[in-house]
């Protein structure tokens, strides 16, 4: 199902779940993940806190949360809605209301996303995010979950507030993992990168110090335009510091002190690889097909038709899809941006630059959506020639 009727969907069936329970006195806790975060903050939203008994309240934790007040993508665009994708930016999980723990993962775009996405490197760093980081929070360690970031504006730090709202940072920037998946040099030359880029990319979340907004989490807090003048000239220093950590670990990772030593490759695994068996195996299994084609013409046609038909099907497959992102670039995305430019007349520079600015980050949503769209249709097709 599209997003927005699963997530209708789920919302009733949430609420026709706990609902009895709180009106037999029952305490309640509700745990959401990705998507199931968002069916309980919009389950938040039609319950009374006032008429909870006392001492029974609901209570939520929510992981990977893409209504974070600030940095839920959902929150950051509030109001767009794309429905030839079924998708509707809900806006923030309500705060004040009942006892709630939120957990981040950083630079995870869907609960992460940039509070200045004019920056083109945040928000891609932020797309590919969404597929690297985000879902990666069930996979964490106790000790890993102890050493979260309480944010500003939770409950902990002295806010009128009964959210906590906790950030785990990341080590690495998602935008540098397909240069580490380069064999032998890919780790150097991202760790020589990664420290300036790293300043780069946070400041498309105004502090270059952190990879999230550090005001208050407890804010709705849409996207803006640029980030404070402070904030810019932080970058200077930096990034003459970062350049010299990074030619200092890049030297380190061949030293054996760097963050990723390098391993060079084994006698025994080159020698592995100039090994023919494995490569006369595929031959013969090659020659055996063609042998059996040979003497059924008729089954290897049936074989050929089908494998067309299949790859015909995939292919149509993606088109579909592709016809949607398409449609919400050219008409939902437009309307979008006029209602920006109609709401900021009285403000030039954000009347201009807010839509351009959403443009360049829904601009990147849609085409990592289409690239991965494409690849598995890819998958499909490789899978139905080389079965």
């Amino acid at each position: 199902m599209p997003l927005d009727t699963s997530v209708s969907e789920g919302v009733t069936i949430l609420n026709n779940t706990i609902a009895p329970q709180l009106d037999a006195g029952q305490p309640v806790d509700v745990f959401g993940i990705s998507q199931s975060s968002v069916i309980a903050s919009l389950e938040m939203e039609q319950l009374d806190p006032s008429g909870m008994p006392s001492g029974l309240p609901a209570q939520f934790v929510l992981v990977d949360n893409l209504m974070n007040p600030n940095g839920g993508v959902f929150e950051r665009f509030a109001g767009l809605t794309l429905p030839s994708l079924g998708l509707d930016f809900y806006g923030a999980t309500p705060a004040n209301d009942f006892p709630t723990t939120i957990y981040t993962l950083e630079y995870d775009g869907f609960a992460d996303f940039c509070q200045y996405p004019a920056n083109f490197l945040c928000d891609l760093n932020a797309v590919i995010g969404m597929e690297t980081v985000h879902g990666l929070a069930l996979d964490l360690t106790p000790t890993q979950l102890q050493s979260a970031i309480l944010l500003p504006g939770s409950e902990a730090l002295g806010a009128d507030s009964l959210s906590n709202y906790y950030m785990i940072p990341t080590t690495d920037l998602p935008l540098l993992d397909p240069l580490r998946a380069i064999p032998v040099v890919g780790n150097p030359l991202a760790d020589l990168l990664q420290p300036d880029l790293t300043y780069l990319v946070n400041l498309g979340y105004g502090d270059p110090l952190y990879g999230w907004s550090t005001s208050a989490a407890n804010v709705a807090t849409p996207f803006g335009l640029f980030p404070s003048l402070t904030d810019f000239e932080m970058m200077p220093g930096l990034l003459a510091s970062g350049t010299e950590q990074g030619i200092e670990n890049f030297i380190g990772d061949f030293s054996g002190t760097g963050p990723n030593a390098v391993t060079l490759p084994s006698l025994s695994s080159l020698t592995s690889l100039l090994d023919s068996s494995s490569g006369t195996a595929s031959v013969t299994s090659a020659l055996t097909a063609l042998s059996t084609a040979t003497s059924n013409p008729a089954l290897a046609l049936t074989d050929f038709a089908n494998a067309l038909s299949s790859t015909a099907s995939a292919a149509y497959g993606t088109l579909l899809p592709t016809a949607d992102i398409a449609n919400a670039f050219l008409t939902s995305i437009p309307a979008y941006d006029a209602s920006l430019f109609l709401d900021n007349l009285s403000d030039p520079i954000n009347a201009i630059g807010l839509p351009i600015a959403a443009d360049m980050a829904l601009g990147t949503m849609l085409g990592g959506l289409e690239l991965e769209v494409i690849g598995n249709t890819i998958g499909s097709i490789a899978t139905i020639l080389i079965p």
